[in-house]
C-alpha cells in the first residue's frame, strides 16, 4: 500500500517518516514552519513547529497532513551556522531534513533523505500561528457510533511468537457470517492500511459488515498493537500471521468458519494465495491490484511508467533499467548479505545497500506467485484500476488469471476500472501524488462489487 513503488517512494508513503531542521538564532528558528517535500511524482505537505525555552533544549513536531501525522515529535534537532537539521528517531530508513535558513530568515530548504534516497524539501515561515495545510476531507470515513460490533481483539501467533492486535467487525443480528481477513500492502501498516490521510480498511470494513459480512482487520508486526520485529519479516511470514487469524476465527462463535475468506490489497494480493494454499479453511479471496508476475518485473514497470510521467526519454529510461538489473543481479546471485551489501554499494553508493538487501526486499524480488495462484482452486476475485501506476493492470491482471486457470479454477473472476488508481480511488492521472488531493477512499462500485461477489458465494 500500500504500495509497490520504487524502494524509496515505498517507505515514504507508507511509513510516513518525517525529519526537519532547526536554527541559526532562537527568534529566526522558532515558530510555525509550512512547506513540502518535493517527492518524484508530487509534493507531500507538511508542518512544522520549532521551540526552545530560555536555557532549554530545542524541541519540535511535525505534522503530515496527507498521511494522518499530527504532532509527531523531532530528534537531533542541530544549528551550525545557517544550517539546520533534524530527525525522527526510530523510524525506518531514519528520515532527515537537513537545510539553510534563507538570508532574510524566510525559508529553510535543502536536502531530505531516506534510506538510498535525496530529494529536496522547503519550508517557509507562518507569521500566524494558524497552519494553512490541513488534510482533506475524508467523506467515506465512518465515525461512531456504529450500526455493528466492533470489537477489539488479540491474536496469538505462536509459532513467530507474535502478538497480533486487531478489530473485528461482526452484524447485530443473527449468526454465522461469512467472515473476511484483510491483508495490508507492503510497507508497516496499521489495521486501517492509512495512507496519506486515507483509511482504505476502515471504509471497506465499514461497507461489508454493513452488508452482513463479518470483517477482522490488524495491525503489521511493529505497529499499534501488534510485536514483532519488521525489519526481519517477508511476505512468507506475513502469511504465517494471517494463518494464525484463521486459526482464531474458527474459535469465534458468530462467525462461520466454513465461510471464512480473504481480502489481499497490493502485497496483501501476493500474500492471499500463499496462505490459501496453505489452509483448507480458505473459502475464498479476493485480490486487489495483486501480483501475477515477480517483483523484479513489477519495479521495472513501475519505474519506466513513473518516469515516462516526469517526461524522462526513452534513453534515461533505458538507463535506470539497466542499473536496476545490475542490482537485481546482485540479490539474485549472491546468498551471503555481507557480500550483497558490498558488491551493491560498488553499484549504487552506501546508502542503498542495506535497503535493498532487507529480508522483505529480497524476498519480494525474486518471489513468482504464479506457482501459488495455479495451486488455488477456491472463488477468486481479482480487481485493478487501469490507472495503477504501481501494479500496472496490464502486467498483472491477465498473468494471474492465466495461472489460475491453468490450475484448474473454475470459479475466477477478473475486472478492471478504467478511471481507478492503485488505491481504487477514482483518478485523473494515477499518480501517487493524487492519492493525498482525492476526496475519495475507495470508489463505491468497488466495494459493491467486492460485497455483492462475496454474498453471492456465501449463501
Amino acid at each position: 500500500m500500500r504500495v509497490l513503488l520504487t524502494f524509496l517512494s515505498r517507505f515514504l508513503i507508507l511509513f510516513a517518516p518525517v525529519v526537519i531542521a532547526a536554527q541559526v538564532t532562537v527568534a529566526q528558528a522558532s515558530g510555525l514552519w509550512e512547506g513540502a517535500i518535493n517527492l518524484p511524482t508530487g509534493t507531500l505537505e507538511v508542518v512544522v513547529r520549532l521551540d526552545r525555552p530560555a536555557a532549554g533544549e530545542w524541541s519540535g513536531t511535525i505534522d503530515i497532513p496527507a498521511q494522518g501525522a499530527k504532532a509527531v515529535a523531532l530528534a537531533d534537532i542541530a544549528i551550525d551556522g545557517r544550517s539546520i537539521r533534524f530527525s525522527i528517531a526510530g523510524v525506518p530508513g531514519n528520515p532527515t531534513f537537513a537545510g539553510t535558513l534563507s538570508e532574510d530568515g524566510a525559508t529553510i530548504g535543502g536536502d531530505f533523505t531516506q534510506g538510498p534516497g535525496k530529494l529536496t524539501f522547503t519550508l517557509r515561515r507562518n507569521t500566524t500561528g494558524t497552519p494553512t495545510v490541513v488534510a482533506a476531507p475524508r467523506p467515506q470515513e465512518p465515525k461512531p457510533p456504529y450500526p455493528y460490533n466492533d470489537d477489539e481483539v488479540t491474536i496469538q501467533n505462536s509459532a513467530a511468537a507474535v502478538r497480533l492486535a486487531g478489530t473485528l467487525t461482526t452484524p447485530r443480528t443473527g449468526g454465522g457470517y461469512p467472515v473476511v481477513i484483510l491483508i495490508s500492502g507492503s510497507g508497516q501498516q496499521d489495521r486501517n492500511e492509512t495512507v496519506f490521510g486515507h483509511k482504505p480498511f476502515l471504509v471497506l470494513a465499514d461497507y461489508l459488515t454493513r452488508r452482513g459480512i463479518a470483517v477482522l482487520r490488524m495491525d503489521d508486526r511493529g505497529i499499534g498493537g501488534t510485536t514483532g520485529n519488521p525489519a526481519l519479516a517477508t511476505s512468507e511470514d506475513s502469511a504465517g500471521d494471517v494463518l494464525a487469524a484463521i486459526a482464531f476465527l474458527k474459535t469465534y462463535a458468530s462467525t462461520n468458519r466454513s465461510r471464512i475468506g480473504l481480502i489481499g490489497h497490493s502485497e496483501g494480493g501476493l500474500i492471499a494465495p500463499m496462505v490459501a494454499t496453505r489452509s483448507k479453511d480458505v473459502a475464498f479471496e479476493v485480490l486487489l491490484a495483486g501480483s501475477g508476475v515477480t517483483g523484479e518485473q513489477i519495479l521495472y514497470e513501475q519505474a519506466a511508467t513513473l518516469a515516462q510521467s516526469q517526461g524522462a526519454t526513452a534513453e534515461q529510461i533505458a538507463q535506470r533499467r539497466a542499473m536496476q538489473e545490475r542490482l537485481y543481479g546482485v540479490l539474485k546471485s549472491e546468498t551471503d548479505v555481507a557480500v550483497m551489501r558490498e558488491r551493491i554499494r560498488a553499484i549504487n553508493g552506501d546508502a542503498s545497500a542495506r535497503a535493498l538487501t532487507s529480508p522483505w526486499f529480497r524476498f519480494f524480488v525474486t518471489y513468482d506467485p504464479a506457482p501459488a495462484l495455479r495451486t488455488v482452486k477456491i472463488p477468486t476475485l481479482a480487481l485493478n484500476g487501469e490507472k495503477d501506476v504501481q501494479v500496472p493492470f496490464k502486467q498483472n491482471l491477465p498473468a494471474i488469471e492465466a495461472a489460475l486457470k491453468a490450475g484448474g479454477n473454475t470459479d475466477v473472476t477478473v475486472r478492471s476500472f478504467p478511471d481507478l488508481n492503485h488505491l481504487f480511488q477514482t483518478s485523473r492521472t494515477g499518480l501517487p501524488s493524487e492519492y493525498a488531493q482525492i476526496e475519495e477512499t475507495m470508489a463505491p462500485v468497488v466495494l459493491e462489487t467486492i460485497a455483492e461477489w462475496i454474498l453471492a458465494r456465501s449463501k
